[in-house]
């Protein structure tokens, strides 16, 4: 049989055609079974491998001593999520001197029994909270393309028992910061701490505690869900050494070397997690949280946590002055 070089050519592009086809199919499925490895991991492995964070901050007033504070947030809890659970009470462990919660501890309407569980001896300790839109509102079914804009409409879910996440916070002897000053000694430390309700939905009102806190306390604290300027420059402007938040979940789905692709409120993807300076004489630091919606139950790149940080003096640069102010104050007076 003779061919004709049109024919050899047709031949050609056939196979070449059949090899490329074939080479776009591999692709495909390489890309779906790492889509689907990918999903795996962030559902089941990530989002369930918790994380306990130390950051040592220089907040303090000269002299006083550190503080250890557990700052906890955004547990979403539902009442079967026992590996959650199990970790969190392991967190009595650490023998914090002050616990911080910041809000969002509820996913689901049976699940206040399930937090005040986990907290267990946590909640003996010196606590201080706020409370976040999923402590008032279910989780509902949302389009995750809107977190990417932030001005999103925003919609509820069904009214969860907050009050009764309040009665047993406060039974326990934590105190709610929520639009009021508090005013507490904590292991030898004078605080002042004030928080707003959560900003993300607008309940925040910052001139219940509005004015300069008292200049005798070591440490003036700001407590809020989610970091948002706004807010965070009026603590600034009043004088807060340090305010503590959550809100963002770190990102909850971030990638390598670049980081959180949204933080679902107006603060900028530098702070979305961890302690930050803001202004020039504030600290900030956001919690990355313990949960998720579970609606979008997947963490990449961003491990769930509580973080453990210690409060130490500030330093004025002079090492024979800031040694001295580390001193006990008793061995100071008798110097």
């Amino acid at each position: 049989m003779q061919h004709s070089e049109l024919d050899f050519a047709r031949l050609g592009r056939s196979r070449l055609g059949s090899s490329g086809s074939g080479v776009g199919s591999r692709a495909l499925i390489g890309a779906a079974g790492l889509a689907a490895a990918g999903l795996v991991y962030s559902t089941v492995i990530e989002r369930n491998a918790f994380a306990l964070r130390h950051t040592t901050l220089s907040v303090l007033e000269p002299g006083a001593s550190p503080l250890r504070v557990l700052h906890i947030s955004d547990l979403h809890m539902m009442p079967n999520q026992r590996l959650k659970q199990a970790w969190i009470s392991e967190l009595e462990a650490l023998e914090p001197d002050l616990v911080v919660n910041t809000g969002d501890n509820l996913a689901h309407p049976q699940a206040v029994p399930a937090v005040i569980q986990s907290l267990g001896g946590l909640l003996s300790r010196p606590g201080l909270f706020v409370f976040g839109s999923n402590d008032y509102f279910g989780p509902k079914p949302k389009n995750p393309f809107k977190y990417f804009k932030k001005n999103h409409q925003r919609t509820h879910g069904e009214p969860l028992p907050w009050q009764d996440l309040r009665a047993a916070f406060t039974e326990r002897g934590w105190l709610d910061a929520t639009h009021t000053v508090r005013e507490l000694e904590v292991s030898g430390v004078r605080v002042v701490a004030a928080g707003v309700d959560d900003p993300h939905i607008e309940r925040d009102r910052y001139e219940t505690i509005a004015g300069r806190p008292n200049p005798l306390a070591h440490l003036r604290l700001g407590l809020t869900h989610s970091p948002e300027p706004r807010v965070l420059d009026r603590f600034a402007d009043d004088g807060y050494d340090l305010v503590m938040a959550g809100h963002t979940h770190g990102g909850q789905l971030c990638l390598p070397f670049f980081g959180a692709l949204v933080t679902n409120c107006h603060i900028d993807r530098s702070r979305v997690k961890g302690p930050s300076n803001w202004g020039s004489s504030m600290k900030l630091h956001v919690s990355a949280g313990l949960g998720t919606s579970p609606y979008a139950p997947a963490r990449f790149c961003c491990r769930p946590e509580a973080s453990l940080v210690t409060l130490t003096p500030v330093s004025h640069g002079d090492a024979d002055y800031d040694a001295d102010q580390s001193l006990p104050q008793l061995a100071r007076e008798t110097l």
